[in-house]
């Protein structure tokens, strides 16, 4: 199946029902590979109340969703993402990059002018999505933030997240927007934060950390696996530390007022087995 061929046979809708929102049950099940499941009284309640639910449908078989509920920090409200579910039949064909566009027109209607939602730091398909982009950005890290989760993307490593913000109406999003990307050339292997090296079996391995690279430079990279999951299931010790060591490094420059504005690939074959982050110093607006 092409992207195209999807493309021109998908369609996104705002799911309001109970029976649209029971079908979302059973993909959940099916993604995740757990039997619990968040009630259709939740979803229910929140589109009711602020919040959104999104379905993409193919020949009208629902093959991915988007949940969000209304949040508030005491300062401001906001739309929390989430949950973002494609069937393993429709990924990598653009369906996730769909679903967030429509939900960024669809939270602008209801007035929102910030999206925020966590993703595991370590995955670089999320991290392309949606930092690369959608434009959103982060400089908090949370620790172990589900505790332990057992479901097959997340069992055996403690459950680190990255919060986003994704400033709606913010120029560096409505330049993603365009496709707008990192422009390579700006890359600096002097400025990577960890050094690493390939195995024998390709699998990239974290050697050494930087935790002094805070001056003199508009960007420092940061790189991960390219293909998380695959590392851990061969080495769970080999991904759980690249865990820790990109802990201490995002939560060391996080600190000193860097963030995480972009995310990209080397064209070259120069950097095998990552990719890489953009870290810049934040400015005291609330995007970049």
């Amino acid at each position: 199946m092409t992207e195209h061929l999807v493309e021109t046979s998908l369609e996104i809708r705002t799911l309001k029902q109970i029976d649209e929102l029971e079908k979302i049950q059973e993909l959940e099940k099916i993604v995740w590979g757990m039997s619990e499941v968040v009630p259709t009284h939740q979803t229910l309640t929140a589109v009711k109340n602020g919040g959104l639910v999104l379905g993409a449908y193919y020949d009208e078989k629902l093959v991915g969703f988007q949940y969000s509920f209304a949040g508030f920090n005491g300062k401001e409200v906001y739309l929390c993402s989430h949950m973002l579910a494609i069937h393993p039949e429709f990924r990598h064909l653009g369906i996730g990059e769909k679903l967030k566009r429509a939900q960024r027109e669809e939270a602008l209607k209801l007035g929102y002018q910030l999206i925020t939602w966590t993703y595991d730091p370590l995955e670089s398909v999320n991290a392309y999505l949606n930092i690369g982009k959608l434009g959103a950005i982060t400089s908090t890290y949370i620790l172990n933030a589900y505790g332990e989760m057992n479901d097959s993307l997340n069992q055996g490593l403690p459950s680190d997240r990255f919060f986003v913000e994704w400033w709606l109406n913010d120029i560096h999003v409505s330049q993603k927007s365009k496709g707008i990307r990192f422009d390579e050339r700006n890359f600096n292997s002097k400025y990577v934060l960890i050094e690493w090296k390939v195995n024998d079996i390709g699998l990239p391995i974290a050697t050494s950390i930087h935790l002094s690279l805070d001056q003199h430079h508009g960007y420092l990279f940061v790189p991960i696996p390219s293909k998380f999951q695959q590392l851990k299931h061969l080495d769970l010790q080999l991904a759980t530390d690249w865990r820790m060591k990109t802990r201490e490094v995002f939560t060391y420059y996080f600190e000193k007022g860097w963030a995480v504005t972009d995310f990209f690939k080397l064209s070259s074959d120069d950097q095998k087995g990552v990719n890489f982050y953009v870290l810049t110093k934040r400015g005291e607006n609330r995007g970049i």
